[in-house]
């Protein structure tokens, strides 16, 4: 027993050695605590037998795949995961070790004339530089009384929305589309004639070959050279879409805070919003309204807020909506305009009709024009889509040949601005018109309007 006692008492003394050696060294890296895959459906991941907070990465490592995910939830003592990346060749039991981080966005001037995707690879040919500055991928959002109201009007090199729907600086405001109505163009044409500082694009959630086209076709060498594009197209995975609208925000709230003047242009927020229903019903979320989950609704805003002016810089967003049939009350849409400075509507009618930008004022509207604006232009703006509006209301009376001329005075008034009206929104691709000519073509086609109906009223005394 003595000889027993002694082999254990030895053992002890060595153990204890061996602990105390260890605690002396400071710099001993601590236990990193791993669990285990241990179940997959669809794309939703659950871990068990580690530790982590909402948001927060982690590393799934398995004999042929390494993915990073996101923790989204937690149930029953597992991590729900969504992958960032491809989850081909992951395997049941494989590693899952916590990073014990949330995001960031590595950002300075050396991406301007870049692409990257959703997780900051680049997907050009250029060499990866190394940015001096990082940012979290969801900053805090800022103290409204912080914000700067907007005051000034931002130029955007379109005649239309100069002259009849003034965006300010700051501004957010919704671009309503159908497929093939031109939204894309429109966005490359502010894209390339908008006076900002930085310029950054987000293509969330389209189709791969448009990335390119709206790159080499759309935006141009010059555009390009002033903007940072984020491209996240409709082939990755949702989580991988989310964060890029999350990405392209954060950059663009990096310039924001060096004071600079930045055009956000998100590409498009409904596909934003599918991404996040995918990861949503993947997690179990109940459907609320047309197959989306209430955290799409609540994600939402704490996007769209991130834009907006700050104590110094501003961020003008511009963000498209997809309506899918022409359904202007799609939950998404209908969300969207609650919570945007105003939107511009492109219509099909209009497109079909041959004119570009197929833009609809009567329903389109800038929330924030009547702060930017002197009362004579709004007054002369107000009155032209007016006069579009009358002429919209009875286009089928008119175009039966049913109306007969001199019945009403605002209808035959609406006949005659129909043309003038649509030299004023017609502008081609290439073409920048500023904002001092879109106000004198704005002063120009009232002063004639005004010129004809007394023309008229003369004519008819006589």
């Amino acid at each position: 027993m003595s000889s027993a006692q002694n082999i254990r008492d030895a053992q002890m003394q060595r153990l204890g050695q061996r602990l105390a050696t260890l605690s002396s060294h400071v710099d001993a890296p601590d236990l990193q605590c791993e669990g285990r895959l241990m179940r997959m459906v669809g794309m939703k991941l659950e871990a068990e037998g580690c530790d982590g907070a909402i948001g927060e990465r982690c590393r799934v490592i398995s004999d042929s795949a390494v993915v990073d995910t996101e923790i989204v939830g937690f149930a029953d003592g597992r991590l729900v995961l969504m992958p960032e990346g491809d989850v081909s060749g992951l395997q049941l039991g494989a590693r899952v070790v916590p990073l014990g981080a949330r995001a960031i966005v590595a950002v300075d001037e050396q991406l301007f004339g870049r692409v990257i995707d959703g997780a900051g690879h680049f997907l050009d040919d250029g060499p990866a530089p190394h940015c001096s500055h990082s940012v979290a991928l969801r900053a805090k959002p800022l103290n409204p009384l912080e914000r700067r109201p907007i005051r000034e009007p931002l130029d955007v090199g379109v005649r239309a929305i100069n002259g009849l729907l003034t965006m300010g600086k700051g501004q957010r405001l919704g671009l309503f589309a159908g497929s093939g109505v031109g939204k894309s163009t429109l966005l490359g044409m502010m894209t390339r004639h908008t006076e900002a500082d930085v310029i950054v694009v987000g293509l969330v959630g389209e189709r791969g070959r448009e990335v390119r086209e709206f790159i080499e076709d759309i935006l141009g060498p010059e555009g390009l050279a002033r903007a940072i594009v984020v491209a996240t197209p409709a082939d990755y995975p949702p989580l991988m879409r989310v964060h890029g609208a999350w990405r392209a925000t954060a950059i663009a709230e990096h310039f924001r805070d060096q004071g600079r003047d930045v055009l956000l242009l998100m590409d498009s927020l409904t596909r934003f919003a599918q991404a996040q229903r995918e990861i949503g019903l993947a997690v179990g979320e109940p459907p609320v309204s047309k197959g989306y989950p209430p955290s799409v609704f609540s994600l939402l805003p704490n996007l769209v807020e991130r834009a907006g002016n700050g104590r110094v810089g501003s961020i003008t967003a511009v963000y498209t909506v997809l309506v899918e049939g022409d359904d202007h009350n799609d939950p998404i849409a209908d969300a969207a305009r609650a919570i945007l400075d105003g939107h511009i509507v492109l219509s099909r009618s209009v497109a079909d009709s041959g004119l570009f930008p197929a833009i609809d004022l009567e329903a389109s509207v800038s929330r924030a024009m009547p702060g930017i604006t002197d009362e004579n232009q709004q007054e002369l703006a107000r009155a032209l889509k007016e006069l579009y509006s009358v002429y919209r209301q009875n286009k089928d009376l008119i175009s039966i040949g049913a109306y007969e001329h001199g019945s009403d005075p605002k209808i035959d008034q609406a006949l005659r601005a129909h043309e003038p009206l649509r030299q004023l929104v017609r502008q081609a691709e290439q073409q920048k018109v500023s904002m001092t000519q879109s106000v004198n073509d704005l002063v120009n086609t009232a002063r004639y309007l005004s010129g004809s109906v007394q023309a008229n009223s003369n004519a008819m005394a006589s």
